[in-house]
């Protein structure tokens, strides 16, 4: 198409909008899906970067969705993650795409947005599969398999310490799936690898929590090689402990999550590994999702995203 047709059809453009009434113009405006996204603490880089990925991917797709983007201020706060989905029921988006802080808790209210219309898909966090039956909902999960993803940065681990060596997990929220996946994955690593098992206890997903638990462990256990940390925020803190404790370099930890701070300290060699589940395309995956099931209505299935081993090897 020429130059001259296209300045034309501008114009032409123009001049229809001119004469639409204010009414069509609303109207088409009004076409387009609104996506929510709802994450869990926004004090946490991992949804940061969640964040920013999918507003990275709406800037270049603005003219297909609008996309409304939401956290709560700690791990912890399930209530107001609550009330955030009930606000935008009341706003009657199209969809809602959720990392739920609590595995069980969200899905009453998510069941409530489906029945007045709402899609919902849950990404990061799975939904718990015996209350989903419970409450006779189906919600589809769009992530990655934490329990595998675990195991590998388990074994690697593993493939550095000695059979029967001391080690510890740091757990987080108690009744979080993903926690509970990641800590299974940790345990199967640590079962063929024949280390022992000393202690696993939550921190939270907290640094700080975590910095106090692992000075703890180490304090009572000063055999400990090996640490598990259920995410990255954790494994800073475990190494914060360690640090202060003088034992920084002589008990390994690994993490979950791949955050620009674990990075670092992989590359000092502080923390030995990670996992990359990639925050920055996890949300666009559940916005992708979503806005297919509104084009095409397809029965809701699971999606399995992608999870990477990092180390200081293969760390860019």
């Amino acid at each position: 198409m020429s130059l001259i047709s296209l300045q034309s059809l501008r114009a032409l453009s123009i001049a229809l909008l001119a004469v639409l009434p204010l009414s069509a113009v609303h109207a088409q405006s009004a076409s387009k899906p609104r996506i929510a996204l709802i994450m869990k603490s926004l004090a946490n880089e991992f949804f940061q970067t969640m964040e920013k990925g999918a507003r990275d991917y709406h800037a270049k797709h603005s003219s297909e969705f609008d996309l409304i983007s939401n956290g709560i201020k700690n791990e912890t706060d399930v209530s107001q993650q609550i009330n955030l989905v009930n606000q935008m029921i009341a706003q009657k988006v199209d969809a809602i795409v959720l990392a739920p802080a609590d595995s069980k808790a969200l899905i009453p209210v998510s069941k409530k947005a489906q029945q007045a219309g709402i899609l919902v898909v849950n990404i990061d966090n799975k939904f718990d599969a015996g209350t989903l039956a419970q409450e006779k909902v189906k919600i589809p999960f769009v992530g990655p398999d934490n329990r595998k993803g675990a195991k590998t940065v388990g074994e690697y681990l593993a493939k550095q310490l000695s059979p029967g060596s001391k080690v510890a997990i740091l757990e987080g929220i108690p009744g979080a799936f993903n926690g509970i996946q990641r800590k299974l994955g940790f345990e199967d690593a640590i079962k063929e690898a024949k280390l022992d098992l000393v202690t696993s206890q939550s921190a939270d997903w907290e640094t700080a929590k975590a910095n106090q638990v692992t000075s703890s462990i180490i304090t009572q256990r000063p055999d400990i090689v090996g640490i598990f940390a259920c995410n990255d925020n954790m494994a800073l803190g475990a190494v914060a402990a360690l640090k202060a404790a003088g034992k920084e370099g002589s008990i390994k930890v690994v993490g979950f999550d791949n955050i620009a701070a674990v990075q670092q300290l992989i590359k000092e060699g502080k923390i030995v590994a990670t996992a990359d589940q990639h925050a920055d395309e996890l949300a666009v995956y559940g916005i992708q999702y979503a806005l297919d099931g509104l084009a095409h209505k397809e029965e809701a299935a699971d999606r399995e995203t992608k999870v990477d081993l990092i180390t200081k090897d293969n760390l860019k």
